[in-house]
């Protein structure tokens, strides 16, 4: 009932609307009449006069009906019929079109819900008349227009918009930004569907929108200026500085960025980037005005400028534009917004041209099937929308003018002006070439960062935990005497150097917090701190509040235990006094001592040697230097035995915590951490959970009985055991946690930054340095008494080994020489007559060959026989 009563309402309205018509006719002779059967199609047009796009697509409507006439003969001529924007609702106004001027087709920024409208009011004899939509932001799905039929769109589908924003904010790193846009018609809620686009298209640059804000139309507002400096004030307290005009006027863009100019947004810091239904009408506007756009960037739709049909196009639309309206200051150049316009009623004109009848369906049919290059490029039509591949030109405004840094398409992404695509030259995947020289916003060359967090007059107010059992990460002293709070540590020290690592300077405050590490996060989650650094672990209950950097020091959850007397006895420890290797080593020199010896003394012939009486000198000088060996190996196994046999075995005092947990034993942990929550979880007794504040409470509570294990971070436990590495030792396993990491509030960009430069710091091993330089990394406390004292190498005893060795070496030299001096006759006469023998057996085996090869062959009755 709603729907028809708006319906009705439109009806009576209109009845009283008094229409601006303007009717232009060119035939051949001046009047549409001749002998022939002549054919009139009517084109009905919905246009605002009263802005420059609708100037220009009023002038580019009228360009090509009279290309069209001049091109025909007299027997088919084209009628262009328009309707005042400014004077009534689009669908009524097509609707007027339709039945009192008899329009065939209708062009004109009429959005879905108008078109559909429009079909609601048509009567059935004109059903299905083809409406080219010239709306400018084109948010219709193939859905959408299954719905109207009969709504062809004729600008580029939103999404390389989208895409376009996209592609530049991901390459210059931005990940927030603001979104702003005019809406279009108070009739349509198109619009949001902007939102929605660059949304999804930013998360493929991994970025987002920040907030968005939509604006009524210009032409509603009483006080523009007044009601957009409102609306800017609420957007400058916001930490994002970069802002996205997704779509809006003309006007409506001069005075936003008035306004902003006016209120120091157009500094330092600060981004704005236009899209092309803003960026494409710069060339009509007073170059005083871009003054208030500085370090604008945007981008507008490509047109090939060098094409003889463009300059004959360009040389009339001037002329034409001054003659109507000559008040207008400037330099009257077509933008897309005209070419558009002529393209649209060209392709209508042409499909009009092959059709005998004037038949809405058939008409309809004929312009999605056109196909020709038309000013603005291709124009072809798929699922109801142009099928064009658009190429955007990147620019920036600079001065009185702006100039191009770059091209843009979906199908290549940036390029620079080298190589040729959709009639322009391109030089394909060089990235945004022109990006190091343009400039930005407050005449700043560096790229902005685009985003704010305080100042120097409001540094960031940075929280560190005031309260940690272990100062050696962070450390708050007052200093008295200065009247000032001294703040320092491991984890104070990581992040001064993290922030030395930023491409830009970050002031910030160290305020110290007096809560628990669990309350400082949430005081970065409401704002109260605006971000916390320190010896806070990274967890997932802690992410549902807040954002982590990448860890700078891995974490996990240790037991702590002292350490007793291990109670088992080991067997064979006399073997431990020595290593194998030199066990090995004095059992063979034992036995070759004893063999040289033994053969000196057989050379010599002492009988007595049975009796083990030794005559030969060299036979005692082998034995005094082995006895020497001896007695110093003898002295340090003595020695070694003792230390081994005394110093006591050591081993953790509880094993797991397991037995923990059976016993009911007591436990500490640092009362101000997650680790009271997480030995909850572990099944630990709230009431066996004693909360302990500094590293030096530890060794007294176990002194006294109090806790029979502690529980602490890896870090924590490197630094306590460092300190205390006797009577203390790590046990049970290890519980994995997320390391160290500095806290941001959710969707900082800054998080971002600094997990970079952490990862910087840590491949370069700068926190290792400062790990070892300030924590005292040790690992006494980790080496039992056992490690401590190992048995003795052969490296100790090498010297006199040595000696020992090279003696008894000449000595079995010397006597091997003795024996073969002494058998020498004996051997001689052995060699001779095995010579001898050798000689004979030679002379025998050659006299039987030769016998062998004088043996006759005597062959009967073809048998041989052999005679021997």
């Amino acid at each position: 009932m709603r729907r028809e009563a708006t319906l009705l309402v439109y009806f009576l309205l209109f009845d009283h609307v008094v229409f601006s018509l303007a009717y232009t006719k060119k035939g051949v002779n001046g009047s549409i009449y001749d002998d022939c059967n002549m054919i009139i199609w009517r084109i009905g047009a919905i246009i605002n006069p009263t802005t420059r796009v609708g100037k220009e697509q009023k002038i580019g409507m009228e360009m090509a009906v009279d290309d069209f006439n001049a091109q025909n003969s007299e027997c088919s001529q084209l009628v262009f019929n328009f309707a005042n924007y400014s004077h009534g609702p689009a669908a009524s106004l097509a609707t007027f079109l339709a039945n009192k001027k008899q329009a065939h087709a209708i062009l004109g920024p009429l959005t879905h819900q108008e078109a559909a409208l429009f079909s609601d009011f048509d009567d059935e004899a004109y059903k299905g008349i083809p409406i080219i939509s010239l709306h400018p932001a084109s948010t219709y799905s193939t859905v959408l227009l299954t719905e109207s039929p009969s709504l062809i769109q004729m600008s580029n589908d939103v999404e390389s918009k989208m895409q376009c924003f996209a592609a530049l904010i991901g390459h210059f790193k931005w990940r927030k930004v603001i979104a702003l846009y005019e809406i279009s018609n108070d009739f349509s809620n198109m619009d949001s569907g902007l939102i929605t686009h660059l949304s999804d298209s930013l998360k493929v640059v991994d970025s987002s929108v920040e907030y968005h804000l939509a604006f009524p139309p210009l032409f509603s507002l009483s006080d523009s200026k007044s009601f957009i400096q409102k609306e800017l004030v609420k957007l400058k307290t916001k930490n994002v500085k970069v802002f996205v005009v997704l779509q809006c006027s003309l006007d409506f863009g001069l005075v936003l960025f008035e306004m902003a100019n006016e209120m120091g947004m157009m500094g330092e810091n600060y981004v704005w980037i236009i899209s092309n239904n803003m960026a494409s009408l710069l060339d009509s506007v007073e170059p005083s005005v871009l003054l208030n756009m500085q370090g604008v960037i945007g981008f507008k739709a490509n047109v090939n400028e060098k094409t003889e049909s463009f300059r004959e196009f360009n040389a009339k639309f001037r002329k034409k534009y001054r003659s109507q309206y000559p008040e207008e200051e400037g330099y009257p150049s077509p933008s897309s917004y005209a070419l558009k316009a002529y393209d649209a009623t060209w392709a209508t004109a042409k499909a009009m041209q092959k059709l005998s009848g004037s038949n809405s369906s058939e008409l309809l049919k004929s312009i999605l099937l056109s196909d020709f290059e038309g000013l603005s490029g291709k124009v072809s039509f798929k699922n109801g929308m142009l099928y064009q591949k658009p190429t955007f030109r990147i620019i920036n405004v600079i001065g009185k003018s702006y100039r191009e840094v770059s091209f843009w398409s979906p199908e290549f992404g940036f390029s620079e002006v080298l190589g040729e695509h959709n009639g322009v030259k391109l030089k394909i995947g060089n990235g945004l070439g022109g990006a190091l020289s343009i400039v930005w916003p407050g005449g700043m060359q560096t790229v902005p960062k685009g985003w704010t967090i305080g100042g120097l007059e409001k540094p960031l107010r940075i929280g560190v935990p005031a309260r940690g059992a272990f100062t050696q990460f962070v450390k708050v002293k007052f200093n008295q005497e200065r009247n000032e709070t001294l703040i320092g540590g491991f984890s104070v020290h990581v992040f001064q150097a993290v922030v030395r690592e930023l491409p830009y300077y970050l002031p910030y405050d160290l305020v110290p917090f007096y809560g628990t590490y669990d309350e400082m996060v949430v005081g970065v989650s409401n704002k109260n701190l605006d971000a916390a650094v320190g010896d806070t672990d990274i967890l997932a209950e802690r992410y549902e509040y807040a954002e982590f950097s990448q860890p700078y020091i891995d974490s996990g959850l240790v037991m702590i235990v002292t350490e007793r007397l291990r109670l088992n006895k080991l067997h064979f420890i006399v073997i431990k006094a020595f290593k194998l290797k030199l066990w090995i080593l004095l059992a063979v020199m034992s036995m070759s001592t004893g063999v040289v010896i033994w053969l000196n003394e057989y050379v010599n012939d002492n009988p007595d040697f049975s009796g083990e009486s030794i005559k030969s000198n060299l036979s005692r000088l082998v034995l005094t230097t082995w006895l020497c060996v001896v007695v110093v190996v003898t002295a340090c196994f003595t020695a070694i035995l003792s230390s081994i046999m005394t110093v006591p075995r050591l081993e953790p005092s509880v094993l797991n915590v397991d037995y923990l947990l059976r016993t009911n034993a007591p436990v500490g942990c640092n009362g101000n951490s997650f680790i009271v929550k997480y030995l909850v979880n572990l099944q630990f007794k709230p009431e066996n959970i004693k909360k302990i504040s500094s590293i030096s409470d530890y060794p007294k509570a176990f002194e006294k009985g109090e806790i029979s294990a502690a529980f602490i971070v890896a870090p924590h436990a490197k630094v306590f055991l460092a300190k205390y590495c006797r009577g203390y030792t790590k046990s049970g396993p290890v519980f994995k946690l997320g390391g160290f990491g500095f806290v941001f509030p959710k969707g900082s960009p800054l998080a971002v930054d600094i997990s970079e430069a952490v990862l910087k710091l840590s491949q370069s091993g700068e926190i290792n340095q400062l790990e070892e330089q300030m924590l005292i990394s040790t690992n006494c406390s980790s080496s039992s008494a056992e490690e401590q004292v190992s048995g003795l190498g052969q490296e100790l005893f090498s010297g006199p080994l040595l000696i020992s060795g090279v003696i008894c070496g000449i000595v079995f030299l010397i006597s091997i020489a003795r024996i073969v001096r002494k058998h020498w006759l004996y051997l001689s006469s052995i060699i001779a007559n095995s010579a001898n023998i050798v000689l004979r057996w030679t002379s025998l085996v050659k006299n039987c060959n030769t016998v062998i090869d004088q043996r006759p062959n005597i062959q009967q009755n073809g048998e041989i026989t052999e005679v021997f």
